[in-house]
């Protein structure tokens, strides 16, 4: 079993350790990420990061107008929530975070590994991810437990859904490639955030999918695995060349934390959901 810290580090006995002494050395060419902010005084508590010229945010359940079980920012439109108070809970969210509430591009998701770049603030359907160069265009994706991952490089944002369907079959990697490509850069210039998702902790698996993943991200516990969708996501985006200290993870459990998050697997199915926001300022 691997143990992070929020910036990569593995911690092993006590001591934090560079992550690259697990994964070999990787070069860093670029400034860290940037530290995440959450300031639950806010009118709509999320976390909040400013890199450079990008804007990324991990909503909560926090701060909106939807009644239980979607109390209160849920964000999601294909639940049974009044979509009149999902519209003003994204309108709420989005200007906080001083993104145009018109400006917004969203996926709808399959679990799939498919992205799609956004030039317009529309749907795009069947994809799991999306990225742009579009200033003042906000990007968009849904969870309730599956990881949110945003991709911040030169000039581009992206961001993306990834479950244990979507991320045993490549998506963190297929997402980093799709960056690199958009903005010209090598994988260890991106900056990668994993937000709140369900944890080892809470996500107990059948043998049919750990025998999807690697043993470094799967615990036995009482007999049964769980899964660790992050560590899984941090050896397959080491492996395609991003730098571990560039990926920053914000060790929040969706599942244990119901007074702060919307949990799917928790919930059994009936709740709301976060976003994971990106835009790059206009």
């Amino acid at each position: 079993m691997l143990d992070f810290d929020w910036r990569g580090r593995l911690v092993t006995a006590g001591l934090t350790l560079p992550c690259t002494e697990s994964y070999g050395a990787v070069a860093m060419t670029s400034p860290l990420p940037a530290v995440p902010d959450f300031t639950s005084t806010a009118d709509v508590p999320c976390w909040r990061i400013h890199d450079g010229e990008a804007i990324v945010a991990f909503s909560t359940r926090l701060g909106g107008v939807s009644a239980p079980p979607f109390d209160t920012l849920n964000l999601g439109r294909s639940t049974e929530d009044d979509p009149a108070a999902v519209t003003e809970n994204r309108r709420r969210l989005l200007v906080a975070l001083a993104v145009d509430p018109t400006r917004l591009a969203t996926a709808g998701q399959v679990h799939g590994t498919d992205l799609r770049q956004a030039r317009t603030p529309e749907l795009h359907p069947a994809c799991d991810g999306l990225w742009t160069s579009e200033r003042g265009l906000g990007l968009a994706v849904t969870g309730a437990d599956c990881m949110p991952i945003a991709y911040v490089a030169s000039g581009l944002v992206a961001v993306a859904h990834s479950g244990w369907r979507g991320t045993a079959a490549g998506m963190p990697v297929r997402a980093l490639e799709t960056v690199t490509r958009g903005a010209g850069v090598g994988p260890e210039r991106v900056h990668v955030y994993v937000g709140p998702s369900i944890r080892a902790c809470c996500y107990r698996v059948g043998d049919d999918v750990a025998r999807q993943f690697p043993a470094a991200a799967l615990q036995r516990r009482d007999g049964a695995w769980h899964l660790d969708l992050v560590a899984a996501a941090r050896i397959q985006l080491a492996h395609a060349g991003a730098d571990p200290a560039h990926v920053v993870d914000l060790l929040e459990c969706t599942a244990c934390t119901p007074s702060r998050y919307f949990s799917h697997r928790r919930d059994a199915g009936r709740t709301g959901r976060q976003w994971a926001v990106a835009a790059l300022q206009a």
